[in-house]
């Protein structure tokens, strides 16, 4: 049996990694720091850590644990749960906007306005509010403002 041990000595390289499931803030994230006496050491380190974060099923264990907190426990406005999602864009943190539905929309979970800009320019679409994998499908903002 193997027992990680703390660095007890300051090291001169650090690197903290983050995996996260997804682009949101409101996605699972895990948050190792690997720590070496040379950046070769660090990189080895951190290669190592995430080959056994994906081998020993820690990854996956994260993503069903946060799965199993958000079927069962709703936030209270104001008290660590906010309903409008954010994203980070333009160095600020965004609030997403609810959006009404598009005429002819048959999505009846709700749909949240994100925009941004891409490699082809500005985009904005209209993602079904539904939990992933039960998503309609969503709605791009098209030449002439409407949704489809």
């Amino acid at each position: 049996m193997t027992t990680a041990v703390a660095a007890t000595s300051p090291n001169k390289f650090k690197i903290g990694l983050t995996f996260k499931a997804a682009a949101g803030f409101d996605a699972e994230w895990i948050t190792p720091t690997v720590y070496g006496e040379n950046a070769e050491e660090v990189a080895t380190n951190a290669v190592n850590l995430m080959k056994a974060l994906a081998d020993k099923g820690v990854i996956d264990l994260a993503a069903m644990a946060a799965k199993k907190v958000r079927e069962t426990h709703q936030p209270t406005a104001g008290k660590g749960g906010n309903n409008a999602p954010k994203t980070f864009q333009g160095g600020k943190v965004q609030t997403q906007q609810s959006a009404p539905a598009a005429d002819g929309d048959s999505c009846t979970h709700g749909r949240t306005l994100r925009e941004g800009n891409g490699t082809k320019g500005a985009w904005a679409a209209l993602f079904c509010s539904a939990p992933k994998g039960s998503q309609c499908d969503p709605l791009w903002r098209q030449k002439d403002g409407s949704f489809s």
